[in-house]
């Protein structure tokens, strides 16, 4: 117990990644050629009236709007068409229908492909991939090319800030944020002599140039994590990563309950560790030694000095306190990590076993079954 204390003390005093940055730019006005946002929407008629008008009302100047409208079974596409109307953004609001769901592909990436086709046709020098369940503040675009010319970047991604209203977000939400860059620190990706790579999936900027190079989003045509595929593809052709945070960058999104949480991660996290057992025992063994058995000492409930176990707690909770003040919780909601690592271990363990079952998993109405590991990872 005394080495994990010293490990998490020495995290706290000289570690990086606990802390929420880097920030994006102060936007400035400049000239950076046409932006075209792709916007991939599945059954979002209760969503776009709070977040398309958002992306309608940017302040940067050459700069068009793709939603595709991917197959909803709601009245999505009549929505957007009326909100882009309402805002008289005809001329540069574009409804995209793509074609059926194609063999090998997820859905979201074949919306995004329909989008990044278009985008191309329209002449665009950077696409904006986003969410249709983020709301972004007017400036939001001019920051992000303000931030790659600042850093001279050409792939610039934001961590959306995410809701935190119900007792389970506010014990899951900010540990999500918190492991995210953890797994993929923002420090590292930045440098571009490593081969660290990562990126939020909710907002994205990417060069067109460079989305070519590293072969258009052919490239992930069948990623779970599309958004880090992304990055590993651009990177991997010579993309200057940047990624990082913006409270103006917001998901309206509720997962509210438990359940909806623990279906959200386990439907991914196995994908994680590359569908590899070992790599499983090895982050189940690790997450229990690392966040888990100091809060267990600390109450008596195993082994290891008390006093140890409340160092590495305080410790523990001073790197994660960053993190629930930026997502809007009580201080201390940053002495609740070990119960967040505790179900987020169980999570990845259910990821694992519904990959071996075989258990068909369902998401925004698509089901998903059992596959092989991706391209990407194999």
């Amino acid at each position: 117990m005394f080495l994990v204390a010293l490990g998490w003390v020495g995290y706290a005093v000289w570690g990086r990644r606990w802390r929420v940055e880097p920030m994006l730019e102060r936007a400035y006005p400049g000239e950076w050629g046409r932006v075209v946002a792709v916007v991939p929407a599945r059954n979002e008629a209760l969503e776009l009236p709070v977040t398309l008008p958002c992306l309608l009302r940017q302040t940067y100047g050459d700069f068009h709007v793709v939603l595709v409208d991917d197959h909803s079974t709601d009245n999505t596409a009549a929505v957007a068409e009326q909100l882009a109307r309402e805002y008289g953004a005809e001329g540069r609001f574009h409804l995209v229908q793509p074609p059926p769901l194609p063999e090998g592909w997820m859905g979201k990436v074949w919306a995004q492909r329909a989008g990044y086709e278009e985008a191309r046709r329209l002449g665009a020098a950077w696409i904006w991939f986003t969410d249709a369940d983020i709301r972004h503040e007017p400036d939001v675009l001019e920051r992000l090319l303000t931030t790659a010319e600042r850093w001279e970047r050409d792939f610039v991604s934001v961590m959306a800030r995410l809701r935190t209203d119900t007792l389970a977000e506010k014990l899951l939400i900010p540990a999500f944020t918190y492991f995210f860059a953890m797994l993929y620190p923002f420090h590292r990706i930045a440098r571009d002599e490593l081969a660290d790579a990562g990126a939020a999936g909710g907002c994205m900027l990417v060069r067109k140039e460079l989305l070519e190079r590293a072969g258009g989003i052919d490239a992930i045509r069948d990623a779970v994590i599309d958004d880090v595929a992304l990055a590993k593809a651009c990177k991997r052709a010579g993309g200057r990563l940047w990624l990082g945070y913006h409270p103006g960058v917001q998901s309206t999104r509720s997962y509210g309950s438990l359940g909806a949480i623990w279906a959200m991660v386990a439907r991914s996290a196995y994908t994680q560790l590359n569908y590899n057992p070992l790599l499983l025992a090895v982050c189940v063994f690790g997450l229990f030694v690392v966040f888990v058995w100091p809060a267990l000492a600390l109450l008596g409930f195993a082994a290891g000095r008390k006093l140890w176990g409340l160092v590495a707690v305080l410790a523990m909770a001073r790197t994660y306190l960053p993190f629930v003040r930026y997502l809007g919780c009580g201080s201390l909601w940053s002495l609740t990590l070990p119960v967040a690592a505790t179900l987020y271990t169980a999570m990845t363990v259910t990821s694992a076993w519904w990959y071996y079952r075989g258990t068909r998993t369902r998401w925004k109405g698509r089901e998903y079954g059992r596959s092989e590991p991706p391209v990407a990872l194999r």
